[in-house]
């Protein structure tokens, strides 16, 4: 067995507790099955009871090693260094005195140390997925861009999905509610990627400083919020997957309506036609799986979150009537050309004088 890491341990062991096979393994990890069935039977190397693995010949050119490995991403691939050439520059330019095999074996490792893994996710029921996507729409005789919120659950792929005229943070609130209401329903944690209007910032130690409005919706639900690292699809692939589909299926050709209203009481009734489809490879409808998302996920509270951004309001006195009804599509609202002036609804919040922030969308009336 050669020189293994404490990481490749864990990442073996892993891999196949969520059932990846030894022989998948011992092929993914370059590595031989007996080496797996090693790893699968000790935590780490140590605990085997191997000695500690000596290199005193190697450890002072570590460092230059890596150098020249790191910089290696700078240059084309087929002029990256191998094994072979880094043996012959620490012989030439270092006066290294080892053999070729301690460096072979150590580039191994650290090839090994740096590999992502990506095994099969598990998707327990009662758990979401939360995304935004964009497609053309015809609101009103008006052609223009729709933001859509996507509501996942990926146990039975049961999906809500609610167009907007723009993604700001009231439509990512807004879209919870009535999607909680269309499952009747709230997941026991929803997965999401490292938007503005959701995440502040993100601390050095990898913590979220949550934006206000979002954290008092978590707090309301009591939902678990994660999230993918940044540019990291696959950490939420199945409603990624899932915006894919809503835009090839619900929205091809482009949908034309009177209002937003009526597109998304026919989005939704989209959404109910879908549960009657079954997965591939699976014997269940998306309906008949829902029913043991729906059992695992929590019940209502008694009253739905108030999704206007209350910070905004806090402080600026009363909200005139006249802005209560304030509609995002209503006079004053759009551009010369028809369109929605994007100067007036940006991320995180519509254009107003502070003292008249508030949601922009129909249903958030006070």
């Amino acid at each position: 067995m050669g020189i293994y890491t404490v990481e490749l341990y864990r990442k073996v062991r892993l891999a196949c507790s969520e059932g990846m096979s030894r022989r998948q393994a011992a092929k993914h990890f370059n590595i031989s099955r007996d080496s797996v069935a090693k790893m699968l039977s000790y935590s780490s190397r140590r605990a085997t009871g191997a000695s500690p693995i000596q290199r005193p010949k190697l450890d002072a050119f570590v460092s230059t090693i890596d150098h020249w490995l790191d910089e290696d991403v700078k240059v084309p691939r087929k002029q990256r260094h191998t094994a072979k050439r880094v043996f012959d520059r620490l012989r030439d330019e270092c006066g290294f005195t080892g053999g070729y095999t301690i460096i072979k074996d150590y580039m191994r490792e650290r090839e090994l140390r740096g590999r992502e893994v990506f095994v099969p996710l598990s998707h327990p029921p009662g758990h979401g997925q939360a995304d935004f996507g964009e497609a053309v729409v015809v609101i009103g005789g008006v052609e223009q861009k729709a933001r859509f919120f996507v509501l996942d659950l990926p146990h039975s792929d049961a999906c809500y999905v609610r167009a907007y005229p723009a993604a700001v943070s009231e439509a990512w609130v807004d879209g919870h509610i009535h999607a909680f209401a269309f499952f009747g329903a709230v997941p026991q944690s929803i997965v999401y990627d490292n938007d503005r209007c959701l995440v502040a910032k993100i601390l050095p130690d990898g913590t979220r400083k949550r934006a206000a409005l979002f954290s008092g919706f978590l707090s309301h639900y009591l939902i678990r919020d994660r999230y993918g690292r940044p540019g990291k699809g696959n950490d939420k692939g199945n409603v990624e997957g899932l915006v894919g589909y809503a835009r090839r299926n619900f929205m091809v050709p482009i949908p034309q309506f009177a209002t937003w209203d009526a597109f998304n009481l026919w989005l939704e009734e989209q959404c109910r036609k879908r549960q009657q489809d079954r997965l591939r490879g699976q014997s269940e409808t998306i309906g008949e799986r829902l029913q043991r998302d729906l059992a695992a996920m929590r019940p209502l509270p008694a009253s739905p979150f108030e999704a206007c951004d209350q910070t905004r309001r806090a402080g600026h006195g009363a909200v005139p009537r006249a802005l209560q009804d304030q509609r995002l599509l209503g006079p004053g609202r759009l551009g010369p050309s028809g369109r929605l002036d994007p100067g007036l609804c940006r991320r995180g919040g519509d254009r107003l004088p502070r003292r008249y922030h508030r949601s922009p969308f129909p249903q958030l009336g006070a």
